[in-house]
């Protein structure tokens, strides 16, 4: 049977690099390392007006809703050929946003033979008293023998923007709360739904929780989707959760948290229509339906 090392370690659909593969020869290194890299190539399409000086046109923008890293790596090189590890200047960075971040370090350490993973949840770091949605990686440490959350997007401009308390190479629990957690802290009356959201959209509320949850799940099934994307089980925020969805989301809630033994479990519950990525998921960014390459 797969442990979840062994897992974690292979490339799904989305962190496959591909033939641009070549691109990632030159990213062996620390997790530092491959961070800055990342910040050196990615920008997120928010922020860059705000810190970084650069107005992006629609088109630029819209760039944000690649999902697969080889085609990702392929718009990278488009805007620069200079190798990865050669900061650009912020105007020639790809437009995206966290789950890009957080996806491409995935896609670097399963590279190097690094068990890692993408997690959907919600930052206490960017806005004080809420719960910002957002995504980070988790790698395993074979020295420490623990999983260790990076936000791999904190770069020195937000470092000092947002002034975290912690390294962003070992961000704690309470810094980046994992869908699961933020879920069952809402469930049982330990935090309100109301403060997990995005507040530039002025969204928030169990829904957003709960489709992070279900994006969590298919992250750790090696699916790591837009942050906008829709299917199946996702409550729409407008729609009230029924019952019998709020009976399966505390199930994956658990699951999600339960730990590597419970991969199994995890590849199991995946398998419900409810909650498996469909062929077709709705871009919530775009309006539109869009067919997901599996």
């Amino acid at each position: 049977m797969e442990t979840a090392h062994e897992h974690y370690r292979n490339h799904g659909p989305m962190t496959a690099p591909g033939a641009n593969g070549t691109m990632l020869e030159a990213m062996a290194g620390d997790i530092a390392a491959a961070c800055v890299a990342i910040q050196g190539t990615l920008i997120h399409r928010d922020i860059a007006p705000w810190l970084y000086g650069v107005t992006l046109s629609d088109e630029a923008r819209d760039l944000a809703n690649v999902r697969p890293l080889a085609a990702m790596l392929s718009q990278i090189r488009a805007l620069s050929d200079r190798p990865l590890t050669e900061a650009r200047e912020p105007k020639q960075r790809m437009p995206a946003v966290c789950r890009h971040f957080a996806t491409m370090l995935c896609g670097i350490l399963r590279a190097q033979g690094v068990p890692a993973r993408a997690r959907c949840g919600f930052g206490a770091y960017f806005n004080p008293g809420k719960f910002e949605d957002h995504w980070v990686a988790e790698y395993w440490n074979a020295r420490e023998k623990r999983w260790i959350l990076v936000d791999a997007q904190l770069d020195a401009v937000q470092r000092q923007t947002f002034r975290p308390s912690f390294d962003p190479l070992d961000v704690p629990r309470d810094g980046f709360i994992i869908a699961g957690d933020a879920w069952q802290q809402c469930r049982c009356g330990n935090a309100d739904p109301n403060l997990f959201g995005l507040s530039t959209i002025n969204e928030h509320g169990l829904w957003w929780v709960a489709q992070n949850l279900v994006r969590d799940l298919a992250a750790l099934n090696r699916m790591e989707m837009l942050p906008w994307d829709v299917w199946g089980a996702m409550p729409k925020p407008t729609t009230e959760i029924a019952d019998r969805e709020i009976t399966l989301l505390d199930r994956v809630s658990e699951i999600t948290l339960a730990g590597d033994h419970a991969l199994p479990e995890l590849q199991q519950i995946y398998q419900d229509d409810r909650l498996r990525v469909s062929e077709v998921v709705f871009n919530a960014s775009r309006q539109t339906q869009e067919k997901i390459a599996f």
